[in-house]
């Protein structure tokens, strides 16, 4: 079949194989051609592992660190007439690489919420790894089902008290105009803090501890995004806020357990990935950050991020903000390119967003998540939508 991009509000429904292996590629390259990296942890574990910054770190660690990874992560299987999830290609095809390399590649699919699936990667540990000493928790869901009692939760991105107006953006047209957004009531603030904080980061570090699985001077990284004051309505100001201050209390309760080094927060910058698409106002602010950070010559992916966090901001001495974070966000959030952002955004508008911000690499970026968009790849090529590439 010829694969195309089907887009539907801010999600894409199919994804290319050969794409994504070619994306994966890209991401490998990066990290090989910039060199080795130090690090003494080789057997990691990588929690939301098919995308965006959980898959930088699985490559990082693979092919900067020769690390041994587990996976783990949910993601939609191709049928002979349906494409499988961006995800599911990635794995594929990272799998294929680090295997190459001579590195063990274990992914676990399923329900990284669920007691069944921390069960089965315990498994899996055991049998490939027997401890680790790096766990990543890169989750990003929108629903999480409490594997006590069953119940399931439903984030609701959202301001608190009262409503926000902001500028927010339509992708597809390219229309600058307002929105207004609704405050949270107590209990989608408690449903996002249940689903986006930090309780099933600590269910996981007690899962793994209780096996056996942790190594002596295990670290455990969790991701977060912090924003800068023109998403803080949205972000720290709102239920997104709420659930960032539990992944720092979370944290500082396994370091109360396993040592003062053993969890960390890291505050990444800002990046295209579907779940940022549908939060409103991010998309506009996205489309500008791309702009300046381009012009200033400071412009980051993913894979760029994670490469820095691992090459550099974990190298001891381990520098941490005042709230014990990893900050990788700094680029993004200094004085010089805020300045042009709030300068920018004062400006914005649908006449103006061509001259001050960058709409097209912004989409081109969104495609390339799903494996569309990039060079050396045949569009027009006939594909079974069960190759891994």
């Amino acid at each position: 079949m010829i694969i195309e991009p089907k887009i539907r509000g801010f999600i894409c429904t199919t994804a290319h194989p050969i794409g994504c292996a070619t994306n994966v590629q890209r991401q490998i390259d990066h990290v090989v051609v910039t060199g080795p990296i130090t690090s003494s942890r080789k057997r990691v574990l990588v929690l939301g592992c098919s995308t965006g910054y959980g898959l930088a770190s699985r490559i990082v660690n693979t092919f900067g660190s020769d690390a041994d990874t587990i996976g783990v992560s949910f993601e939609k299987e191709p049928s002979e007439t349906k494409t499988a999830s961006a995800g599911w290609y990635n794995n594929r095809a990272f799998e294929k690489r680090a295997k190459a390399a001579g590195r063990v590649a274990i992914t676990v699919e399923g329900d990284a919420f669920s007691d069944a699936i921390k069960a089965d990667t315990i498994a899996q540990i055991r049998e490939h790894l027997g401890q680790i000493d790096l766990i990543v928790y890169s989750l990003a869901s929108p629903v999480r089902t409490d594997p006590k009692t069953g119940e399931v939760y439903r984030s609701a991105i959202k301001p608190m008290q009262s409503a926000v107006r902001s500028k927010t953006l339509n992708t597809g047209t390219g229309e600058v105009s307002e929105v207004e957004i609704q405050p949270a009531t107590a209990e989608e603030a408690q449903a996002t803090v249940k689903v986006m904080g930090g309780e099933d980061w600590e269910l996981w570090i007690a899962a793994l501890s209780e096996a056996g699985v942790l190594a002596d001077g295990f670290l455990t990284l969790n991701y977060t995004y912090l924003g800068s004051e023109l998403t803080w309505p949205i972000y720290n100001k709102g239920t997104l806020g709420r659930a960032k201050a539990d992944l720092d209390r979370a944290a500082a309760a396994i370091r109360s357990q396993f040592g003062a080094d053993s969890a960390y927060v890291v505050a990444l910058k800002a990046v295209v990935t579907q779940a940022s698409s549908a939060i409103p106002v991010v998309p506009l602010y996205g489309t500008l950050l791309l702009r300046v950070m381009d012009e200033m010559g400071l412009g980051e992916g993913c894979i760029e991020q994670i490469d820095r966090l691992f090459r550099d901001k974990l190298q001891p001495p381990v520098v941490l903000d005042a709230d014990h974070r990893v900050r990788v966000d700094d680029w993004e959030l200094s004085s010089t390119v805020q300045d042009e952002m709030t300068y920018r955004w004062g400006l914005l508008s649908t006449e103006t967003l061509a001259n001050l911000a960058d709409l097209d690499k912004h989409r081109a970026e969104f495609l390339k998540l799903f494996g569309f968009g990039l060079g050396g790849v045949d569009y027009a090529a006939d594909v079974d939508p069960r190759d891994i590439g």
